[in-house]
């Protein structure tokens, strides 16, 4: 049975550019009525009248674009379906999400929906600030549709799940994104929904709840009911979702096996990347307690590079602002290939000299030095981060650079007198080996 139905979808917005005119200060105006005095006989007062405006430092005149997020948008989806939706920033995944959950109409086109919908599309949403874990609980079931017998029955449960007992009756503005995730995510999975509907905010939870995310998900879908999930997690798109749709620009340019669709999101991947700034404390990835700085892959010269030899080592430098005193912090990265299935996980809780230390406030740097002679060739995403122990990711970049491995076949590195093709894995580490004769027994030598 068809749930979801969506014909010839479109959506529209308007947007508005401010074209900057001449700076005009008051100075400006003085010294043009001034002139006018001597020229033309004008008094000062007719030139400042003739300026109305004059007060504004910078001038504009708005211009106005058509924007369409979405455009002649056309799939169907059945009863307990399990349906991807990938493509890059700004391809109109999550506008298209805002229209199944009905909190925006489209421009034009069709969506018909059976059964009863619950969104998980923004961290906390539908969370009052001021009121305390316990009462948003039933703040955001009510609002979600839950009755308040619902809840009771259910309370124990979305508790357990969310893992935020200790916290229950804390205010949620003092809560990590961390636990607010956690906590809008147990509400919304206990809803029993017909369809649930959930974005990326998944990214925002350790790597174990995440796990129990998509857990909890693949036993809605198992009772029948159908899941429409959006992730840049190509090995969770895979994991939980039979079938895929593949944005770009508003449009569908692919759907169906979800290997099939994954595999041709990531031939449409940006080129690589090797260094990426935030010089906006205020704008940058993270929290009160730590904001990204700057990310940059260094080659065995300390230069900035995107492409290395698989006998070359390879430099991650991070860097990060730590905004408050007293927190146990740990960079971290994690390398992922081109399928999206994790290479390596490695934090500086071992070498830090803060190991096992509150660090203070300031700008820190933190570098992981990849051997060479360990990496497979291929293209390599790094994913960067900062958390405190116990777990609670403060900063993350997903997949924010990215790099070509490149095998030169030098004989020097771990290849030696092997010309053949290597064998396709994630690593090719150069091991210690350990090689010995003894001679044939009854045979001389």
């Amino acid at each position: 049975m068809t749930v979801i139905k969506v014909e010839n979808l479109s959506k529209k917005y308007l947007i508005q550019h401010q074209q900057k005119e001449k700076y005009l200060a008051l100075r400006d105006v003085l010294t043009e009525g001034a002139l006018n005095i001597a020229q033309q006989g004008s008094t000062l007062l007719q030139v400042v009248a003739r300026r109305k405006h004059f007060s504004d430092l910078v001038r504009r005149s708005p211009s106005t674009e058509d924007f369409w997020a979405l455009k002649d948008i056309d799939f169907t989806i059945s009863e307990g379906d399990r349906l991807g939706i990938i493509g890059r920033n700004g391809a109109g995944k999550s506008t298209l999400l805002k229209i199944l959950s009905r909190i925006t109409e489209p421009t034009t086109g069709r969506v018909s929906i059976k059964g009863k919908v619950s969104s998980l599309l923004e961290v906390g949403t539908g969370f009052h600030p001021e009121l305390t874990g316990r009462e948003n609980i039933y703040l955001n079931g009510a609002i979600l549709g839950m009755s308040k017998k619902e809840l009771d029955r259910k309370f124990d449960e979305i508790v357990d799940f969310a893992e935020v007992a200790r916290f229950l009756d804390t205010p949620v503005k003092r809560y990590s994104s961390g636990m607010h995730v956690r906590l809008a995510f147990a509400v919304a999975a206990h809803l029993e929904p017909d369809i649930l509907i959930v974005d990326e905010v998944l990214a925002v939870g350790d790597v174990q709840f995440q796990k129990k995310c998509i857990g909890k998900m693949e036993n809605v879908a198992q009772e029948g009911r159908t899941v429409i999930f959006v992730s840049h997690n190509m090995e969770a798109i895979q994991r939980l979702c039979r079938r895929s749709i593949l944005l770009d620009e508003g449009k569908i340019v692919k759907q169906g096996d979800t290997a099939e669709v994954v595999n041709d999101y990531l031939q449409l991947g940006p080129g690589v990347i090797g260094e990426k700034v935030w010089d906006d404390i205020d704008k940058a990835p993270g929290d009160n307690v730590v904001r990204l700085h700057a990310v940059r892959l260094k080659d065995k010269d300390g230069n900035i590079a995107t492409s290395f030899d698989v006998c070359d080592p390879v430099a991650i430098e991070i860097g990060y602002w730590v905004l408050q005193d007293n927190h146990m912090l740990d960079a971290e990265i994690i390398l992922k290939d081109i399928s999206g299935h994790m290479i390596l996980y490695s934090p500086d809780n071992k070498d830090s000299p803060w190991s096992g230390e509150s660090r203070t406030a300031g700008l820190y740097w933190s570098t992981c030095q990849i051997p060479g002679d360990f990496l497979n060739e291929g293209q390599v995403f790094v994913t960067v981060g900062v958390s405190n122990n116990p777990y609670t990711c403060h900063a993350l970049a997903k997949d924010v650079l990215n790099f070509d491995v490149k095998d030169t076949f030098d004989p020097g590195g771990v290849r030696g007198n092997f010309c053949g093709t290597w064998p396709t894995c994630p690593v090719r580490p150069r091991l210690p080996w350990k090689v010995e004769r003894q001679p044939l027994k009854n045979r001389s030598e």
